[in-house]
């Protein structure tokens, strides 16, 4: 099954960077910068040197010139700030464009009438579809909205929006009856019942999310910002105190001076960065084909302990299919399989389509040959449990569940008879008899086939040190099979949504973070009720409405992926919360010497770079202090590469690298900066 990969986008495209500059500057709006407290004050100190520059050339003060340079440095650390949230903001912006292609107005063919009838059809603008409608969608049609298909059975091209060449089946009932507006029937007809209203679909959602218009902090950022406003605080009261420091010292630091130190010792790398690598994180799982209608969802997917999945449609693909052919002892296996090919011919259901598939497999040309000897068909009945046809020539043949058929034809169950169905309940199958003219032939063996490769992710979940569990309302001996072979840690059978509701609350109540895949309307309580409630696209509408992760691809190993982009996301925003509380450490040792060597000269031998002047030492740092910001932009966008380890590695490795670095780095750029700025004649 083939994909269209969504392309990745350049870390830095040229395409994005100018339309990111131009909202950079947009974001300069004071309301838009409040948001960010850190850059705030930034702001405010940019506004303030301002000021003191234009007071200081109108006076012919000596200081007019590094003055005017400390605030053009100033002004250009905010728009680097605002240029990392704009360009990761572009990258969600250029991924939302390929949606909305999607989104067009089209005519659409309403059905009207009480009850509405196929025989009364009105053509419309997609446009003034409203919740209820019912509308008829056949070959080469867009789906004109998001609904419920309530009658009928089609192939339906998806690919606008999960990037799948390979068209989904969509029929009534059943967890594969939801639609999504913007995906085009392939083949056959579907009525739809609209579910939801213009500018509030899925796909309008999709967009809103990927863009990250609707995105809020997460409790991590939140607490995050606490910790960068207590401490831009402290860099404030530490600055306050220098001028009569200074002044008892004999000396005078300009105001212009002291401010700009403020900006070059609170922590604006992170602050700068912090918005842009939420951002990012959700635009990483959109590459995944994952949806995240939240942060929170993102960051709590990286703290996961136990992961929850639905059977049906979720580890197998939901339908019974026919695996094999198992005669009773005299009985030639050719016999029952055109026996059981006569039964299904006329069987619309995907276990009847898959033992046609399965008997053409093994009789060839020879299958097309027998359907002429179908008379009539027998539809399952929920009073009979069998189905089959009735012949040309007068018999028939009937398949049905064991007791049904033996019913059915007179019969008491053989051992041979009672030793394959019970064979195959035992395996996690399902039996059914087949029989010609009341004389029983043997049994066909349905399997709900689990997805490939999903064991091997399942090991690979559980060197993450995530616990799975299988949920299934088969009987526990069954769910055990299915259980083993699909290679999850445990298993709850016979579960009711309350039972998932109950599970979840335990695991929770044991203080461990809980993640559900599910595509069911039944799965729709327990995705609300995780912490990460992973739905998937192939699902009806409630489980979709009800998750805060949307896997397009409905793959429910595509929870490793979001696993490790929600660690990636919460190591990234560690590493270079490190870097910058480092730096801010490193600058205020490297700076405070060279501002008062003047009056102390004993400082010059702590005055380790040999700065030349204050005013120059202030203007390197405040260079500095943006440049390192535009530096950082490709980390916070791409993140930083996550290995399965411990806490207490993960904490040496920020430390060795983006802590020993973060007090490295200043002492070096600023040292760099302040040689080229004295080389230039700037200070």
């Amino acid at each position: 099954m083939s994909k269209h990969k969504r392309s990745d986008i350049p870390l830095l495209d040229i395409n994005l960077a100018i339309p990111a500059a131009r909202s950079a500057i947009a974001k300069m709006d004071p309301r838009a910068l409040a948001r960010n407290p850190v850059m705030f004050v930034t702001g405010v100190v940019a506004v303030l040197t301002t000021l003191i520059f234009f007071r200081d050339f109108v006076s012919g003060a000596e200081t007019a010139a590094i003055v005017g340079q400390i605030a053009f440095w100033l002004w250009v650390t905010v728009l680097f700030a605002n240029f990392a949230e704009a360009i990761a903001e572009g990258r969600g912006k250029a991924r939302a464009d390929s949606l909305r292609t999607a989104q067009s107005e089209t005519e659409c063919k309403r059905l009207t009438g009480n009850p509405p009838s196929r025989e009364q059809v009105e053509t419309i603008s997609s446009r003034a579809l409203r919740k209820g409608d019912v509308v008829l969608a056949v070959a080469g049609d867009l789906i004109p909205g998001d609904g419920d298909v309530i009658e009928g059975v089609a192939s339906v091209d998806e690919s606008a929006i999960t990037g799948e060449s390979a068209p989904v089946i969509r029929e009534s009932g059943g967890d594969r009856s939801a639609v999504t507006g913007g995906t085009r029937v392939v083949s056959d007809w579907l009525v739809i019942k609209v579910t939801a209203e213009p500018g509030k679909s899925f796909l309008d959602r999709m967009i809103a999310m990927v863009e990250g218009a609707e995105r809020q902090k997460t409790p991590n950022e939140i607490a995050l910002t606490i910790l960068l406003v207590g401490m831009t605080i402290i860099f404030l009261l530490v600055v306050a105190t220098l001028e009569p420091f200074a002044v008892y010292s004999g000396t005078t630091i300009p105001v212009a001076f002291l401010v700009a130190l403020l900006v070059t010792l609170i922590p604006t790398t992170i602050g700068g960065l912090l918005s842009a690598i939420g951002i990012a994180g959700m635009d990483r799982l959109v590459k995944a084909n994952v949806i995240a209608k939240s942060g929170r969802a993102v960051e709590a997917a990286g703290d996961v302990d136990t992961l929850l999945l639905d059977k049906t449609g979720t580890i197998t693909f939901g339908n019974r299919m026919a695996d094999a052919f198992l005669p009773l002892p005299g009985i030639r296996e050719t016999d029952l399989i055109e026996a059981a090919l006569l039964a299904s011919f006329a069987d619309q259901t995907p276990e009847g389509k898959s033992i046609v598939d399965l008997a053409r497999k093994e009789l060839g040309r020879k299958a097309d040959i027998l359907k002429a000897e179908v008379a009539g068909f027998v539809p399952f009945s929920a009073q009979t449990r069998i189905s089959g046809a009735d012949l040309a020539g007068g018999g028939e043949v009937r398949k049905g569940a064991s007791d049904a058929i033996l019913r059915h034809s007179g019969h008491i169950p053989s051992p041979e008879l009672t030793r394959i169905v019970e064979g195959i309940a035992k395996s996690g199958g399902t039996p059914l008899v087949v029989a010609r003219d009341k004389r029983l032939l043997g049994v066909i063996h349905l399997k709900d086939v689990i997805k490939p490769g999903i064991r091997e992710r399942f090991a690979e979940l559980r060197r993450l040190g995530i616990r799975t569990v299988m949920i299934t309302g088969d009987n526990p001996l069954t769910a055990a099979a299915i259980a083993a072979e699909a290679g999850v840690d445990d298993f709850l059978a016979e579960a009711t949504p309350e039972r998932k509701l109950e599970l979840i609350r335990a695991e929770q109540a044991s203080g461990k973070l809980v993640a559900m895949c599910g595509d069911g309307s039944n799965d729709a309580p327990a995705l609300a009720q995780a912490d990460v409630g992973v739905a998937m696209n192939t699902g009806t509408a409630a489980a979709k409405e009800a998750g805060n992760l949307i896997d397009l691809d409905s793959d429910p190993t595509k929870l490793i992926e979001v696993v490790l982009v929600g660690k990636q996301l919460l190591i990234s925003r560690g590493a270079l919360t490190t870097f910058s509380i480092a730096n801010d450490v490193a600058k205020y040792f490297a700076i405070l010497p060279a501002l008062f060597v003047t009056a102390y000269p004993g400082l010059q031998a702590l005055n380790i770079m040999d700065l030349k002047s204050p005013g120059g030492a202030i203007l390197s740092a405040v260079i500095f202090n943006a440049l390192v910001i535009l530096a950082l932009i490709p980390l916070a966008l791409r993140g930083v590469r996550y290995s399965p380890s411990s806490a207490g590695e993960l904490l040496r490795r920020n430390l060795l690298i983006y802590g020993l670095g973060g007090l490295v780095v200043p002492f070096l750029g600023i040292k760099a900066i302040d040689l080229a700025v004295v080389a230039l004649g700037l200070a």
